[in-house]
């Protein structure tokens, strides 16, 4: 099993921005994909952007423009920068990561918050 440690959720005001980390236990330089899902209350996850092997990233259309994921292979962390925040985007955010070897695996969660 692959541990992924989230963090950089917060309080931000409508407009503002945050970056979201998630570093995981292993490298992931084999990663078969990996990417950032939020969840509302009583609604099920939805992806918010991801990426898979030798693939571009994909986004959710409504924060296309505004969230770029990446990722740093040195420091096994992928990043969620997330500009123009708006209030609908509160949620909590799940890092997520798959291996061929070793599955699906999620993080803990972290809180965004977007309000004035």
């Amino acid at each position: 099993q692959v541990q992924l440690v989230e963090s950089g959720g917060g309080l931000v005001q409508p407009g503002g921005s945050l970056r979201l980390s998630c570093r995981a236990s292993r490298s992931i330089l084999r990663i078969n994909r990996m990417g950032w899902y939020r969840q509302f209350p009583g609604k099920q996850r939805e992806l918010v952007a991801g990426f898979s092997a030798g693939e571009s990233p994909k986004y959710a259309d409504s924060v296309k423009g505004r969230f770029t994921i990446s990722s740093d292979s040195a420091k096994n962390t992928v990043y969620l920068q997330m500009n123009s925040l708006k209030p609908e985007d509160t949620a909590v955010y799940f890092c997520n990561a798959f291996f061929n070897d070793l599955g699906n695996n999620w993080g803990q969660g972290t809180q965004v918050t977007v309000s004035s």
